[in-house]
C-alpha cells in the first residue's frame, strides 16, 4: 500500500466517532502474543464484515483519536526472533500481513495492515479468534458465528442477489407495468436472468422478492407532533408490501404532500412569494439513496420519520467496505446492492454521476448526515422564516396537535378536530365529503368542526372552495 493511500486511510479511520471491530488504535502497547491474537481476530472479523483489510494502528489515542505518535518498534525481537517472523510462524494460513511506518503532522505512526481471511479462518497459535465489540474471543466458543464465517468464506459475503427469497411463488405484474411506463419492455422469457433475480441455483433471490408484487416488507412514514419520538405519533402511512419501485414512487409523492408551501409576505410589493417547507430535490435524493443503498438482505426497510421541525430518513447498514466518507461526500458512490443500483440507473431513478449526496450537502451541508454503527441517517430540516412583525411562519406546519397555537391556549382540539387536522396535513386537497367518509361522521358534524378550526386560526382555506387547498397554520 502506497504511503499516501495509507495516510488517507488512517485519517479516515480517525474521523470515525468510535473504534470498530476492524480497526483498533494503540499508543505504545507491545505484547507479541496479543498482537498475534489481534491479527487472527481482526482478519476473521474483516471477512465477516465484507472488508478487504483490518488495521491495528499505533500512535493514536484510544478515546479521543488524537495523533500523539508512537515509540512502538516492530523490529524488536521476541526471544531472539524478529517480531514479524514470530507472528508469521504462528499465523495459519499465511495472510501476508504488513507493518508500515508513516508520518502524519510530524508524528510517527505505525500501521499493521491485516488482510481479511479468504478460504479458511485465520488462526494464531492454533486458535481462531474473533472480535465482538472491542473484545477478542476464541471463535470456537461461538459456534453460530463460526458457522456464519465459514459460510461467508465458502460462498461469499451475503447479498440480496445471493440470498433466497422468503417465498418462491412470486409474481411481477407491477414490475412489468412500471418498466412499460418508462418506455422499456421486459421479455417474459429472460427478465429474471437479465435483472439478476435468480440465485446460482435458479431460485428467486431476495431482490426478486423486493421487486415482486408483494415484497412482504413494510415501508412506513411515521409522523410525530413534536421534536422527538416521545411526543404523540398521530399518523403512520404504509407504503410497503408492494413492488419496491412502486413503494418508492408512493413515498416520493407523499413527500410532495408534506412539502407545504408557506406564503412569504415579507417586503411584498406585488407578487407573493411561496417558500417550501423543505428542499424537494434534496428530499428526493435522500429517499432514493436510502432505498438503493439500504441493507435489504436483513429484511428491514428504510425508516422515514417526520417531526415538527424535520424529516429523518434512515437507511440500514453502514458505508460499504470500500467506501470512505471523503468519497461519499464527493459523490463517488459504491453501491451496496449492485444489481438494484443498475436497475435504478436503467430506469433513470438515480444517476451514474453520483450527484445525490452532493445535491443534499449543497443545500444543507454535511452535518445533516449521521453515520451510526448500523445505519446512516439524513436529516432534512424544515425551513421557517420570520414575518415583519416577528412571528415565525412555519412553526405550526409540523402540526403540533394539542400544543398551544400562538396565544390560543384555550382552543380545544378534540379527537375529531385532531383527526381533521391530520388528514389535511397528509392531503391538503382533501374535501369535506372525503373527510366525512374517512372519519365516519355526518357531513354537518365535519363542517361544524372545520368551521371551528378556521375560526380559531388552526387551519386556513387557500383559494376557492372548488380548486383551493387546506393549510394547517
Amino acid at each position: 500500500m502506497m504511503q499516501i493511500d495509507l495516510i488517507k486511510t488512517v485519517c479516515e479511520l480517525i474521523s470515525h466517532p468510535n473504534e470498530e471491530e476492524w480497526f483498533e488504535f494503540k499508543e505504545n502497547w507491545y505484547e507479541p502474543a496479543g498482537i498475534g491474537e489481534y491479527i487472527s481476530s481482526m482478519s476473521n472479523t474483516a471477512a465477516m464484515l465484507g472488508k478487504d483489510e483490518a488495521y491495528l494502528i499505533w500512535g493514536v489515542t484510544n478515546n479521543e483519536h488524537g495523533l500523539v505518535g508512537t515509540t512502538f518498534d516492530y523490529h524488536k525481537e521476541v526471544k531472539n526472533e524478529p517480531l514479524e517472523h514470530y507472528l508469521a510462524r504462528q499465523i495459519v494460513p499465511d495472510i501476508a500481513f504488513e507493518f508500515h511506518e508513516i508520518q502524519i503532522d510530524g508524528k510517527r505512526i505505525v500501521v499493521l495492515v491485516i488482510p481479511a481471511a479468504k478460504l479458511v479462518p485465520t488462526a494464531f497459535g492454533g486458535n481462531r479468534y474473533f472480535r465482538i465489540g472491542s473484545s477478542k474471543v476464541n471463535l470456537n466458543k461461538y459456534p453460530e458465528r463460526e458457522s456464519r464465517l465459514f459460510d461467508i468464506l465458502r460462498n461469499g459475503f451475503p447479498t440480496i442477489e445471493g440470498m433466497e427469497a422468503d417465498d418462491q411463488e412470486l409474481t411481477f405484474r407491477k414490475l412489468f407495468l412500471y418498466y412499460e411506463g418508462r418506455g422499456i419492455s421486459l421479455n417474459p422469457e429472460t427478465f429474471e436472468k437479465n435483472l439478476g433475480l435468480l440465485t446460482k441455483d435458479g431460485k428467486y433471490n431476495r431482490m426478486a422478492q423486493l421487486l415482486s408484487d408483494n415484497s412482504r416488507i413494510p415501508i412506513r412514514v411515521s409522523l410525530f407532533n413534536g421534536l422527538d419520538k416521545a411526543s404523540t405519533m398521530y399518523s403512520v402511512r404504509e407504503f410497503g408490501n408492494d413492488c419496491l419501485l412502486v413503494s418508492l414512487d408512493k413515498v416520493l409523492e407523499y413527500g410532495d404532500i408534506l412539502n407545504v408551501p408557506q406564503a412569504d409576505e415579507r417586503n411584498r410589493l406585488s407578487e407573493r412569494k411561496e417558500v417550501m417547507l423543505f428542499d424537494q430535490e434534496a428530499f428526493h435524493e435522500a429517499v432514493v439513496n436510502a432505498f438503493v443503498h439500504n441493507l435489504w438482505k436483513d429484511g428491514n426497510a428504510p425508516m422515514i420519520t417526520v417531526f415538527s421541525d424535520r424529516i429523518e430518513i434512515l437507511s440500514r447498514g453502514a458505508l460499504p467496505p470500500k467506501q470512505t466518507k471523503e468519497g461519499f461526500f464527493k459523490g463517488e458512490s459504491i453501491p451496496v446492492n449492485q444489481k438494484l443500483s443498475d436497475i435504478f440507473l436503467q430506469l433513470h431513478i438515480s444517476e451514474r454521476s453520483g450527484r445525490g449526496v452532493p445535491v443534499i450537502t449543497k443545500v444543507y451541508g454535511q452535518d445533516v448526515f449521521d453515520f451510526r454503527e448500523n445505519s446512516i441517517v439524513v436529516t432534512i430540516p424544515f425551513t421557517f422564516f420570520s414575518t415583519d412583525d416577528g412571528d415565525k411562519v412555519g412553526d405550526k406546519v409540523g402540526d403540533k396537535v394539542g400544543d398551544k397555537v400562538g396565544d390560543k391556549s384555550t382552543v380545544r382540539l378534540n379527537p375529531t378536530r385532531q383527526r381533521i387536522i391530520n388528514e389535511m396535513r397528509n392531503n391538503p386537497n382533501v374535501t369535506l365529503p372525503q373527510l366525512t367518509t374517512m372519519i365516519g361522521l355526518s357531513y354537518k358534524t365535519i363542517e361544524k368542526n372545520v368551521s371551528y378550526l378556521k375560526k380559531n386560526q388552526i387551519i386556513d382555506r387557500v383559494g376557492s372552495n372548488k380548486n383551493g387547498w387546506w393549510r394547517v397554520l
